[in-house]
């Protein structure tokens, strides 16, 4: 018997030996641009170790790691190198066990004083940035000047109070993101992990729905329902701008969007910031960064962008237009509203479900008024902490690589078309429902068909009071204008449903 153990304890030995000399090659599993090294001859590595960055064609960094333990005999890569995918990258050595001998203070040489200097100012952002420059312009000059549009942003959130909430998070993530070798928007950084948990799985969207749903009066909707059509009809700057991008990619050598890719761009005409993030991280997360941008700016920009489209849509006489008051809404019909819309989306769309359903529970905690807690969480702490860090996960997309590029030009140009589609999209409905109907209704309140919530109603009631001091719009506005954060959420659903 004691041989046997003998026999079996020769034979592991010997597995081990053999495996010991075991070379392992390590091979690039995709083509693109090799970011840094994080490997050297003669070091040792064990599994789950990173060995290198890779920036793929898609513009999208890879992280390489090592699946064995073992020590490094060769390196075949450099820096900024181009590798292409099954390209050898190195050699490791496997063992079984790997013994770190480590120096006494005795024997350890210390390195020259010019040595240090230089290791210390190899290890600082400038010379990330000038070496960048020297291969990539996107990770010298390209980072600055990330940096200077997350600085503008925040700029104009805090000068010029455009939707400080989420231009702030967005601006400052777009700044942690372009900071050269931190690797925060990278796999393992915050603002990674940040995106892949709250945005990449479409969690964060549907939590500001939420809270959405908890801060909205569906009322005056509810009151004339009428207005709902004017939501839908401003929708037509998503399907136009669908159209659009699909063009441009046939015509313009550079641009590349599939029917996936179009679909992301044209929601933004929805001016709906978390149906735009919500649909994009579905359908074309790499778009997500550009996206996002668009979509906020542009709801920021309603003051600006609307009334002069409002007005070459209308006559003085027409907006001057005075409604009729709008009657009460009961409590009853308030609390039947939520589950009566999420009935009709379960029987008609259930891919809008997610959207929808957040919406009128968070509605639903409002109306009920037996969990005033819940409610008011929702409608505070809890979309408080969503929207920092879906502003932080967003940023982490406005990185140099990926947004630098005549995509991203496409998307920005083909948002601001969608948004003034659907302004226009909303007063002429407006005017067509104004020739029909028996009560008046003012033109401009289709304007706030696009679900900027509560801006553009508030853009209307101003032009409004211009034409006649007397013409209060707001309630009115806010029918269209809470019907219209329904109709992105339908109309997300709908491309769901076909390209999903």
């Amino acid at each position: 018997m004691k041989y046997g153990w003998l026999g079996v304890l020769c034979l592991m030995l010997f597995s081990a030996t053999v495996w010991a000399e075991e070379q392992v090659n390590i091979t690039s599993p995709l083509s693109g641009k090799v970011l840094r090294v994080e490997i050297n001859a003669g070091k040792f590595i064990y599994s789950g170790d990173k060995l290198a960055v890779i920036k793929g064609a898609d513009g999208n960094k890879t992280v390489l790691r090592s699946g064995v333990s073992g020590q490094v005999t060769s390196v075949t890569i450099q820096q900024y190198d181009e590798v292409t995918m099954g390209q050898s990258l190195g050699v490791v050595a496997t063992n079984v066990i790997i013994a770190e001998k480590s120096e006494s203070k005795e024997s350890a040489a210390l390195p020259s004083f010019g040595k240090l200097m230089k290791n210390l100012f190899d290890s600082t952002g400038l010379a990330a940035l000038i070496n960048g420059q020297i291969h990539d312009w996107t990770d010298g000059l390209g980072r600055i000047l990330m940096i200077g549009v997350g600085l503008l942003l925040i700029y104009l959130a805090i000068n010029k109070d455009f939707e400080p909430l989420l231009l702030i998070p967005i601006g400052f993530g777009a700044v942690l993101s372009n900071i050269p070798l931190a690797g925060i928007a990278e796999t393992g950084g915050l603002l990674a992990y940040a995106f892949d948990v709250g945005i990449s799985t479409g969690v964060f969207p549907l939590l500001i729905f939420l809270g959405v749903g908890a801060l909205t009066d569906f009322g005056p909707m509810i009151a004339n329902p009428k207005t709902a059509l004017l939501g839908a009809a401003a929708q037509v700057g998503i399907f136009g701008t669908l159209i659009g991008a699909l063009a441009l990619s046939e015509y313009i050598p550079g641009i590349h969007f599939t029917i996936r890719d179009a679909a992301s761009i044209g929601i933004i005409g929805g001016a709906d910031g978390p149906t735009s993030i919500f649909l994009a991280s579905q359908l074309s997360p790499r778009l997500l960064g550009a996206i996002a941008v668009a979509a906020y700016s542009y709801m920021a920009l309603v003051p600006i962008i609307q009334p002069p489209i409002m007005k070459a849509l209308t006559t003085e006489k027409e907006r001057g237009i005075k409604m009729e008051q709008l009657r009460y809404v009961s409590k009853r019909e308030k609390i039947l509203f939520p589950l009566l819309v999420l009935g009709l989306c379960i029987l008609l769309l259930p891919s809008a479900a997610p959207l929808i359903g957040m919406l009128m529970f968070g509605n639903l905690l409002r109306e009920c008024g037996v969990v005033e807690r819940l409610s008011q969480t929702a409608q505070n702490a809890l979309i408080n902490i969503v929207t920092i860090f879906l502003g932080l996960g967003v940023g982490s997309k406005l990185s140099a690589d990926k947004f630098l590029n005549l995509e991203t030009l496409g998307i920005l140009v083909l948002g601001f078309l969608a948004f003034c589609m659907g302004t226009a999209g909303g007063v002429l409905m407006a005017k067509i429902m104004n020739n029909v109907s028996k009560d008046p209704i003012n033109p401009l309140i289709g304007a706030a068909g696009v679900s900027a919530v509560p801006m553009a109603a508030r853009v209307v009631n101003k032009v409004g009071l211009e034409s006649n001091s007397q013409n209060f719009l707001l309630m009115h506005a806010m029918g269209p204008n809470v019907s219209g954060v329904l109709g992105s959420a339908v109309a997300a659903g709908v491309l769901l449903a076909v390209l999903g």
